[in-house]
């Protein structure tokens, strides 16, 4: 998911909430599971007018354990006319926000469940109804209806277990008028015409993908099509803005290309489209093979100077189909992970693209926007955000999640070295395809390859709040040929930050003759006093000058 500028703008001035914070994950912020849902069968039907749902949902499921009687699903304002298995009704009762059905004898952990659910809703959230738009005789965006699950709406149109954890394939039938546009997940497998005037769209995603990824649009739109090698890709747009199609995803497949490149992981699925629709509270989101975008958001593809961000809107989404929909975080303390690492790969395929400089310029401009928002925002969450459990909150603070996450990412990268983490990627990658990970899983991947221990990189980078701020106190020798650097860590100590972050920094020291020359120095104590010698006279001294470490603030007398 991307957040549009709007968005981010409002949400960095929201208030803070205090939290305990120790190095290490929660497993509070984990859900346990009764069983492992293996596919979803969905079929759907609409009243938009009444914004009405009919649902017929099949949950083929294992048992995790043997003696289970009553099986829970997450399922928010549901009318269920009937609930079964194998024809039998099964005796059901809704409780808040969940459905719990009664097996007819207590559970074999041998044997698969495909329980059925037969329904209607008036869902609040996961599906939106949009109606038709125009501007005098000018159709500013057809009628439209779509899905936003992240991070649990699925629960409000379809009977699940709606926790990433919980991976499962899925089959949609997706019954709408004939002659409109359904986009969904996976192969279309048939649209079949009905007496009635609808079609039913089938799709069918034989990868295993969390709820929060299993989305459909439907409405009136134009596909242009085209193809990655043998994968097609599907832009759908409205009638009569075709045009933005080259400004906003022209560089689709060079994107996808880059993605293979950078990772050494081909793309992962069967197809990818991506669809605008109006409306949208975020700039995109990452559906599975079929990516969701603000209309509102691309169209700034036709003013010169915001279509870069549009770009960068686009990358993002398509780094996903690798981080977040092949590998995906376990719990959303870990989101990280997904939206982290789509926010550094903005970077890398600008480094593709345009080279070192442009990408350093992007990792720079993400650690600022995070900075900035420290600035209104004290203690928000750390990467590993031990206030997932309310998910309400979970998007409040993207500064941290996308912002720090990304330029985290950059920075592990620098501590590792190139050939380490491109190698770890890759292997990350491979070792969990689309399961469901952790920040551990990416640690012991990361140690293995480069053959360092990183315990204390993620613990202060990713478990712990805040960031390093560092005062610099510069004394010059006489004849200049010596400099003591005095480093001082201000940041404020309290249990939910490092107290001494461990800096490995490097220092250019600028010689009056125009040279210069780069020493490291090991910064590990709140103060810590160095000398630095040289063979000619210094001019200059600079800090972090390759940006290996954007996250950390240098202040002094000298210091911009």
């Amino acid at each position: 998911m991307m957040f549009t500028r709007s968005a981010l703008a409002a949400l960095f001035l929201l208030s803070i909430y205090a939290f305990a914070a120790n190095a290490q994950p929660d497993p509070r912020l984990d859900r346990a599971r009764q069983y492992d849902v293996e596919h979803y069968t969905i079929k759907l039907s609409f009243e938009p007018k009444q914004k009405l749902v009919r649902g017929d949902t099949s949950v083929r499921l294992r048992p995790l354990k043997a003696g289970l009687k009553t099986l829970e699903f997450d399922a928010v304002a549901f009318s269920f006319s009937r609930v079964s298995l194998d024809g039998r009704d099964l005796t059901f009762r809704t409780i808040k926000d969940k459905v719990l059905v009664d097996l007819p004898a207590p559970s074999d952990a041998e044997r698969n469940y495909e329980i059925r659910f037969e329904y209607t809703a008036r869902p609040k959230k996961g599906i939106y109804f949009v109606e038709e738009r125009k501007a005098g005789d000018r159709l500013v965006h057809p009628a439209q209806i779509w899905t936003q699950g992240q991070p649990d709406e699925a629960r409000h149109w379809l009977p699940s277990f709606d926790f990433p954890s919980d991976k499962a394939t899925t089959e949609k039938f997706i019954t709408v008028p004939k002659g409109q546009t359904v986009v969904g997940n996976g192969e279309t497998v048939a649209v079949t015409e009905n007496p009635d005037g609808t079609a039913t769209h089938h799709f069918r995603l034989d990868i295993p993908h969390p709820t929060y990824l299993i989305s459909f649009v439907v409405g009136d739109y134009v596909k242009i099509s085209e193809s990655f090698r043998d994968i097609p890709l599907g832009y759908y747009v409205y009638a009569g803005r075709e045009n933005i199609l080259p400004l906003a995803y022209g560089k689709t497949i060079r994107m996808l290309e880059a993605m293979e490149e950078i990772t050494g992981i081909a793309y992962p699925f069967n197809k990818y489209d991506q669809t605008m629709v109006a409306n949208f509270e975020f700039g995109g989101m990452e559906n599975i093979t079929a990516t969701t975008m603000a209309d509102t958001e691309i169209f700034y593809a036709s003013i010169d100077f915001m279509r870069g961000n549009v770009e960068d809107l686009v990358a993002h989404e398509i780094a996903h189909s690798w981080f977040g929909n092949n590998t995906t975080c376990k719990t959303w303390a870990d989101l990280w992970l997904n939206e982290g690492f789509a926010t550094f790969f903005e970077a890398a395929i600008r480094e593709k693209f345009y080279g070192r400089e442009e990408y350093l310029r992007k990792v720079g401009v993400d650690a600022e926007n995070y900075v900035n928002h420290t600035a209104t925002t004290p203690v928000s969450h750390a990467l590993y955000n031990r206030r997932a459990g309310d998910t309400s909150v979970l998007f409040r603070w993207p500064a941290v999640t996308y912002n720090k996450g990304g330029a985290v990412v950059h920075q592990l990268r620098e501590q590792v070295g190139d050939d380490n983490f491109w190698r770890g990627v890759k292997l990350f990658l491979e070792r969990h395809r689309f399961s469901s990970v952790e920040t551990a899983d990416l640690q012991k991947v990361m140690e293995e390859v480069s053959g360092q221990e990183l315990k204390w990189f993620f613990d202060q980078w990713v478990f712990r709040s805040g960031h390093p701020k560092v005062r610099v106190t510069n004394r010059f020798a006489a004849n200049k040929k010596a400099v003591t650097l005095i480093f001082t860590q201000t940041q404020r100590v309290s249990p939910l930050t490092t107290a001494a972050y461990k800096l490995p920094v490097e220092v250019e020291l600028k010689f009056a003759d125009g040279t210069s020359k780069v020493e490291k120095v090991d910064i590990a104590a709140r103060a810590k006093t160095v000398t630095l010698k040289a063979e000619k006279p210094i001019s200059e001294v600079t800090f972090d000058p390759a940006s290996k470490i954007p996250l950390a603030v240098f202040s002094g007398p000298g210091i911009k």
